[in-house]
């Protein structure tokens, strides 16, 4: 259990990180990060850091993949942890 945390709070920071660096390659005009690789993050049980990520830095949040699809991941992900851990 005690690895799985390690995991999700790994994770979670690298999702949260990547919104802020879209959002600042955005601002300058510069390459992004795939919209499948944040996806991807957030399913690999970083949807927490992507979402806050995305409130914070105001990005992503227009797009209804984003702004429907990461709550629901984060949703599916925090029953799965609850069903897994009790």
């Amino acid at each position: 259990m005690k690895l799985l945390l390690i995991y999700l709070l790994l994770i979670n920071a690298a999702g949260f990180a990547l919104m802020l660096a879209d959002k600042h390659k955005a601002k300058k005009n510069l390459w992004r990060i795939p919209e499948a690789t944040l996806l991807g993050c957030a399913l690999l049980g970083g949807s927490l850091g992507c979402l806050l990520g995305m409130h914070i830095a105001r990005h992503k949040t227009k797009h209804l993949k984003f702004s429907l699809g990461l709550p629901l991941i984060f949703l599916v992900q925090a029953l799965l942890f609850l069903f897994l851990a009790a």
